[in-house]
């Protein structure tokens, strides 16, 4: 998807992304109610000072663990797309695809890269794929989970074409 600028309003900046990929809500309760039931579980069979160690322990693992899997942002600043650690300068950009379900699902399928770059989370639908155009680079390209697809697309090839 190539999106064209426009003579009569030029940018002197793009628009910067932010987006954190979160675990949808039902998520919460049902990674605690996990936890608690196997704490139970654990507690049942325990005498003393042992009953009360599984919530101790057990509940806010969960709570970690669950703020571990959607602790991941995927950003368009500085002229860079940070996605957690990883950042990408958009000069590098030669062309990003918005893609829904069924294209996530075909690019990341049988035929895939095994070089590509990839963050996928299978709570969340879209995603983009953003084409590389780096010849000291062997990724051929970027596939990241994102809950706007078109709007991160727009946002990274206006930072290219701003840079």
């Amino acid at each position: 998807m190539r999106q064209s600028s426009s003579p009569a309003a030029p940018t002197a900046t793009a628009a910067p992304y932010a987006e954190r990929l979160g675990l949808p809500w039902w998520a919460w309760p049902a990674g605690l109610a996990a936890a608690v039931l196997l704490a139970v579980e654990l507690w049942m069979g325990a005498t003393g000072a042992r009953a009360w160690l599984p919530f101790v322990l057990l509940i806010p693992a969960a709570v970690a663990g669950l703020w571990w899997l959607g602790r991941i942002r995927v950003e368009v600043r500085d002229g860079e797309l940070r996605v957690d650690d990883a950042h990408l300068p958009v000069r590098y950009v030669a062309d990003v695809v918005p893609l829904d379900a069924a294209g996530r699902r075909e690019v990341l399928g049988v035929g895939s890269d095994p070089l590509a770059f990839v963050v996928q989370r299978p709570w969340i639908s879209g995603a983009v794929q953003v084409v590389l155009d780096d010849p000291a680079d062997p990724t051929p390209f970027w596939v990241v989970s994102t809950r706007h697809p078109v709007q991160l697309a727009t946002a990274l090839l206006a930072a290219r074409d701003a840079a």
